[in-house]
């Protein structure tokens, strides 16, 4: 399963090949789930450029999304979007259009509150589990971790001769992650080490504009679809024999 992560906190100004509003945003999904893509995340964003958990906001992005492509489309719910624990949590309780699972960082304030909350509701739960962080520990302690979706593990070394080194170190301390699914993702300079490594260990993996906006040679990707296109080919190139 390769999932492409469209935007992240970029914007205009980091490319004009980011896609913001909900039609650039739907077009780029089509355009990656065409590539190979096989799961969308997205970050709704206001008019402005902002990150906004608001239903007013992310209803339009899902349905635009949802329009063009028929495989399932997550949403964050950083903490960025919403700093206060109590607000993200309303906002999470207002949707009125759902998305078909969430990212939720389990080092930020209020992580299991919102998880449970979302859970509830029906929608899936990436446990985000961030290097550089508590939350393997937290996530191995948690009630709630045999019943997420899957475990986001994210590699925030954005160093390309020690990010694999770091993403091996955080499986190690995520261990069975409850026996749940992993999916394995670098960022920045580690984004290509660590998909690499992914297809190794026959893990899931993404890419997209979120992680990186250069391609393995330092071109510059003119797309997510470019970036999916070419995870695919890094991927399979990697991964272990069958």
């Amino acid at each position: 399963m390769v999932q492409v992560c469209l935007n992240g906190r970029r914007s205009a100004a980091d490319g004009a090949c980011v896609p913001s509003s909900p039609e650039e945003l739907a077009r780029s999904a089509a355009e990656a789930v065409a590539a190979g893509a096989t799961e969308v995340h997205v970050h709704p964003r206001t008019p402005c450029g902002h990150d906004s958990l608001s239903p007013r906001v992310l209803a339009p992005v899902l349905d635009a999304i949802r329009a063009r492509v028929a495989v399932p489309v997550g949403v964050t719910t950083g903490a960025w979007a919403e700093p206060d624990p109590a607000a993200r949590l309303d906002r999470v309780r207002a949707w009125s259009v759902l998305p078909d699972f969430a990212s939720v960082n389990w080092h930020e304030p209020g992580a299991e509150e919102v998880a449970a909350r979302l859970l509830a509701m029906g929608v899936g739960v990436e446990a985000g589990i961030w290097s550089g962080t508590d939350a393997a520990a937290r996530f191995a302690a948690s009630p709630l971790g045999p019943r997420v979706l899957r475990v986001l593990a994210e590699v925030t070394d954005p160093v390309p001769a020690t990010a694999e080194t770091t993403a091996r170190a955080l499986l190690e301390r995520l261990g069975a992650a409850h026996g749940r699914p992993v999916l394995l993702h670098g960022e920045e300079g580690g984004a290509w080490p660590v998909l690499r490594l992914a297809g190794r260990l026959g893990l899931a993996t993404r890419i997209g504009l979120e992680d990186t906006m250069f391609l393995p040679d330092g071109q510059r990707a003119t797309s997510n679809a470019q970036l999916v296109a070419e995870g695919l080919v890094r991927y399979g190139a990697y991964a272990r024999p069958t």
